[in-house]
């Protein structure tokens, strides 16, 4: 399996429109997130988790020639307002799957009305195959998955494991019998927004308690503010197994 980091980013990415916050300002390329997102891919298989607002930069400067489908983790903008620019995917695949929780499908069927319209659709508009999942596993060509359920603030969010490979975003609070799910995960991907509390996301010290409570062979943090700080910085008083991920890192399990 080989997981490619499209984004790493919060929601307004780094840097910020108009930020002079120092890191905004790092020429480092690890500071320079775009908003979160991850590509799955197995044997002849390729899933991407979420579909922001940088989803067509993120699928060119991937490479990304075909998606099997897409996973979405809550309806927040930040994590599904690119859902229009699957439009290439489409014309040379068909309809392309989503999956999500029905909270999450409904608010995509406002949002993007002429996507799911099946009388008078736009002919240059872009479908898809609903595909609404519940907190219960579930199958993606020849892996099965497990999502993870948890809240981002009172929000309801998808966190899903794959075999070894687990990726949660937007958590603040996770249940123990969600977290005995993920007991075993070798590599798991969890937010760390930054280093003070904040009401709906881990913060640095939440984030690194809840990768001890799943204890992972490896950890690595998304979803990161400029508040986190520099990105050599940061990670520099991580533990040992635990790290900052950036846009473009690739792993292999």
């Amino acid at each position: 399996m080989k997981v490619t980091f499209l984004g790493t980013g919060t929601s307004q990415g780094i840097p910020v429109i108009g930020s002079t916050h120092p890191v905004c300002l790092s020429t480092n390329k690890k500071d320079k997130r775009l908003r979160v997102s991850v590509l799955v891919e197995w044997d002849e298989f390729a899933y991407v988790i979420d579909c922001g607002p940088d989803f067509r930069c993120q699928m060119l400067r991937a490479n990304v020639l075909k998606i099997d489908g897409i996973l979405f983790t809550h309806e927040h903008a930040d994590h599904t307002a690119g859902l229009d620019d699957i439009r290439p995917f489409f014309f040379k695949q068909g309809d392309i799957p989503i999956y999500a929780h029905k909270r999450v499908m409904q608010a995509l069927e406002r949002r993007f009305d002429y996507i799911f319209e099946t009388e008078n659709k736009y002919p240059g508009a872009p479908s898809v195959e609903k595909k609404v999942i519940e907190n219960k596993p579930f199958k993606l060509g020849n892996q099965d998955i497990m999502p993870i359920n948890g809240y981002h603030n009172n929000l309801q969010v998808f966190g899903f494991r794959f075999g070894d490979f687990a990726y949660l975003t937007d958590m603040k609070t996770v249940e123990d019998d969600e977290i005995e799910k993920l007991k075993g995960v070798k590599v798991l991907v969890v937010n760390a927004l930054r280093e003070e509390k904040h009401e709906s996301h881990f913060n640095l010290k939440e984030a690194l308690e809840f990768i001890n409570k799943v204890s992972p062979e490896r950890a690595y943090l998304t979803h990161i503010s400029s508040l986190l700080g520099f990105h050599d910085e940061v990670e520099k008083k991580l533990p040992k197994n635990v790290f900052l991920a950036y846009d473009t890192l690739e792993l292999t399990l």
